[in-house]
């Protein structure tokens, strides 16, 4: 007798059965190992700029276009207390634009949303 699964089957039954649960050994083996959330590109950047004095304009760029941006946004503001706006710049496309320095604050929500990595973050500026 062969138990296959929670099934008995006897040994006249199971030479005939394939099993088809079995890994794929001409598989790639890197396939997995390198795919990103869905959603992003290669890197989310996340920069400061100065504006006058002590204001500062924090701005995300890369997140893919499958999320709709004017959703997080709202989520962002909600969360961080600040205001923000989705802006279109010519290089990047459609970016992120938010007040203050939200650049921790938007690395843990990205993370813990499960929307990036934590290596797939790349915060720059100061």
């Amino acid at each position: 007798m062969l138990v296959v699964g929670a099934t008995m089957v006897s040994t006249s039954q199971a030479q005939g059965l394939v099993c088809t649960e079995a890994p794929d050994p001409f598989a790639d083996a890197s396939k997995g190992d390198d795919l990103l959330p869905a959603g992003t590109e290669d890197y989310i950047h996340i920069r400061i700029q100065q504006r006058n004095g002590r204001k500062t304009l924090t701005t995300v760029q890369g997140i893919a276009d499958d999320y709709d941006k004017k959703k997080l946004v709202k989520a962002f503001k909600k969360k961080f207390a600040c205001n923000g706006t989705v802006i279109e710049h010519p290089e990047y496309g459609e970016v992120i634009q938010l007040q203050g320095d939200q650049r921790k604050n938007i690395c843990q929500f990205l993370v813990e949303i499960g929307l990036a990595k934590d290596d797939q973050l790349k915060v720059h500026g100061f």
